[in-house]
């Protein structure tokens, strides 16, 4: 059977970090590539083989997560620094600093409009603040154990999460109410994100397995076990 996707072709090869590379994302016109390292810097590398990387250090220890904000014109990072910076993708290196949590900052996520930023960390706690005036707005706390991750849902009403407690719960914005808690019995999710139709979540946990919940039903839809194993619950379907 032929597959409909071709196989995949090494494009370019970006070498610049000098220790582990933690975390990559790509603007929305293609035209650049962040990435976090242990190495405490933030690299933005420019897909034209002609124009040079930016290599932005500022942080103080390892820089866990990084994103594009949905212009294109800030990336977010997230550090154990306990710290998140702010920085203008061009070859000034400004940023600015959020004093952010008491622990490391395991992740960080623009909403769609870019108004706003989610933070998760090792201090249990989910925070959530503006982006241009760079204030604090408030936190989520039922967890209680490290926070991995932490994303805006499509239309930014909700948030989902996902922590160490082996829970992964999913947040109203506005009330600031956890609506829902999905248990993870034999893991704890690394990361977590939403569906683009903003319908589902997909987890991905430390038991080797990916797990599709609807957020309306709460139901399990989909559970990837190990290699090449898909379990699809009868009658469920992702809209």
């Amino acid at each position: 059977m032929t597959s409909a996707l071709s196989d995949p072709t090494l494009e370019r090869h970006f070498k610049g970090h000098r220790d582990t590379v933690t975390s990559v994302d790509i603007s929305g016109n293609m035209k650049q590539i962040a990435t976090g390292s242990m190495d405490s810097c933030v690299m933005i590398w420019n897909m034209k083989p002609q124009m040079r990387a930016y290599r932005f250090d500022g942080h103080k220890d390892a820089v866990i997560s990084v994103q594009f904000s949905p212009s294109g014109h800030l990336v977010a990072s997230a550090s154990r620094d306990k710290t998140v910076r702010l920085w203008v993708p061009s070859m000034k290196a400004e940023s600015t600093t959020f004093r952010a949590h008491t622990a490391t900052v395991r992740s960080v996520n623009f909403s769609g409009d870019g108004q706003t930023l989610v933070t998760a960390s090792d201090d249990k706690t989910i925070k959530v603040w503006t982006v241009h005036r760079q204030k604090f707005l408030f936190s989520l706390n039922q967890h209680i154990n490290w926070v991995r991750c932490a994303k805006f849902s499509p239309d930014d009403r909700l948030i989902v999460s996902s922590s160490d407690d082996k829970t992964i719960k999913l947040w109203d914005k506005n009330s600031r109410d956890c609506i829902h808690s999905f248990y993870e019995h034999a893991g704890y999710a690394n990361h977590v994100d939403f569906h683009p139709s903003g319908t589902c979540i997909a987890a991905a946990s430390t038991d080797n397995s990916v797990k599709v919940w609807d957020i309306r039903s709460h139901k399990m839809l989909q559970h990837y076990q190990g290699k090449d194993t898909l379990n699809v619950h009868q009658g469920s379907q992702i809209s």
